[in-house]
């Protein structure tokens, strides 16, 4: 995807390294520099790893506003940009554009970070033993192969039958829109086990962000990698391989539901702040949930709190919201990546579609009650339990980028609501006119 790689100045990569062990990330853009990989350096190296994590974060706000608006989740209004409220939701004959920033920032910006980790993998082609032994190298591999594969699952999410083009190394020719999901997905899972091979016996050298706070060994990366196979197995209805992928993640049960990996923001100079973050009560910029998210929770479950009443509601396009989504509670507030709360809720999905209903239900307990609700007392059947796992995925991962997919994947769209007579719910985004037209 070379039409979306950046070149940023060198003396900008010099100040990344020491950022980084602090627990910063100072890049904004992925590091690219001509004849990197000819010999890097360590710090070339450690760069490399650096700029993939930095790119992860750009454009992540297009992606969660646009998957939460068509997905029901939000309301944005913005006086700057009314396509928010027109194309997202369909208003009136709106349809969704193929060139326009809602589609093409998040899109280019995910296969940003592929190129930029296929750059990484050249660079350890050609590292000297002195600068990384083999062990190192894997281990610079691995994570390079898993942030491939988890980046282009967020591109599928957003085109879905309309296609991606799986990433190549650099130099190689470009593969075709491929339109299979089941491939697709096929294509990312082998990115993760070949990052998982790779990352097994290594050696982890170089610095990351505090986001990967507990997860940033050998052993911490190889739980993140099998935490991501864990949603494409289930994306992929592999449930067996997806209850394997979990044993290897660091999914927990009975642990901390909010452990896990997240993009890390701060408001320090030359570092990126979460632009998610609105202040409540806010005028002119403002994140509502879909009214909704309050009318359909059941009373007294507490992830009410992850949004909260405004002073006076706030309209824009014949759309009223009163709750601020209050998700992120400064511009320096993480945004997850993958979380336990996830996993739990995988391991719930996966034993009700192998029949292991008592499983299930333990596992949908444990979500219930971290959230103040009573047991599930409903009925014990697979239809009943799937309304109960998509109950609690919608509330426990609001604003996580996965109502809009799950709903697709259960061919449940046409239960979401359309709030104007003229509005429409999105299967999918169309493929970005730069890809169409090659």
């Amino acid at each position: 995807m070379k039409k979306y790689l950046p070149i940023i100045a060198i003396a900008l990569l010099l100040l990344v390294i020491n950022a980084c062990q602090k627990g910063e990330i100072n890049s904004l853009n992925t590091p690219v520099v001509t004849g990197i990989t000819t010999d890097p350096s360590r710090s070339d190296l450690f760069n490399l790893v650096t700029g993939a994590e930095s790119g992860m974060r750009n454009s992540l706000s297009a992606y969660l506003d646009g998957t939460g608006i068509i997905g029901r989740e939000i309301y944005r209004f913005s006086g700057a940009e009314p396509r928010y409220t027109t194309d997202l939701l369909g208003g009136g004959s709106k349809v969704l554009d193929n060139n326009t920033f809602y589609i093409t920032n998040p899109w280019s910006a995910r296969y940003q970070v592929a190129r930029q980790c296929f750059i990484l993998l050249d660079a350890i082609g050609n590292t000297r033993p002195e600068v990384a032994s083999d062990i190192q190298k894997k281990a610079f591999t691995g994570f390079a192969k898993t942030l491939i594969g988890y980046q282009l699952l967020l591109n599928l999410n957003m085109t879905n039958t309309n296609g991606v083009r799986i990433p190549v190394a650099n130099g190689a020719t470009l593969g075709p829109v491929i339109t299979n999901t089941a491939e697709v997905l096929d294509s990312i899972l082998k990115f993760l086990n070949d990052g998982k091979a790779d990352l097994t016996g290594s050696e982890v050298i170089f610095p990351l962000s505090d986001g990967f706070l507990g997860f940033k060994t050998t052993a911490g990366l190889l739980k993140f990698n099998r935490a991501i196979a864990a949603r494409v197995y289930t994306y992929r209805q592999q449930w067996a391989n997806a209850l394997s992928a979990l044993n290897e993640s660091f999914f927990d049960l009975n642990g901390p539901l909010n452990n896990g990996i997240y993009h890390y923001f701060s408001t320090n100079g030359g570092d990126l702040a979460n632009t998610m973050y609105l202040p409540p009560n806010g005028n002119g910029e403002i994140r509502v949930s879909h009214p909704s998210f309050a009318t359909n929770i059941i009373p007294g479950d507490d992830r009410i709190t992850k949004t909260a009443l405004r002073d006076d509601p706030a309209s824009q396009g014949g759309l009223t919201g009163n709750r601020d989504v209050i998700v992120w509670s400064s511009l320096n507030a993480p945004i997850s990546i993958i979380r336990n709360e996830e996993l739990v809720l995988i391991y719930a999905e996966a034993k009700i579609q192998t029949n292991a209903i008592p499983d299930a239900i333990v596992a949908l307990n444990r979500i219930r009650t971290a959230h103040n609700l009573t047991p599930y007392a409903g009925a014990v059947n697979k239809d009943a339990l799937i309304n109960e796992l998509l109950y609690n995925r919608r509330y426990s991962l609001f604003m996580e980028g996965h109502r809009w997919v799950d709903l697709r994947r259960y061919n449940r769209l046409n239960t979401l609501p359309k709030d104007r007579v003229d509005d429409d719910v999105w299967t999918q985004y169309p493929l970005p006119q730069s890809e169409s037209n090659q």
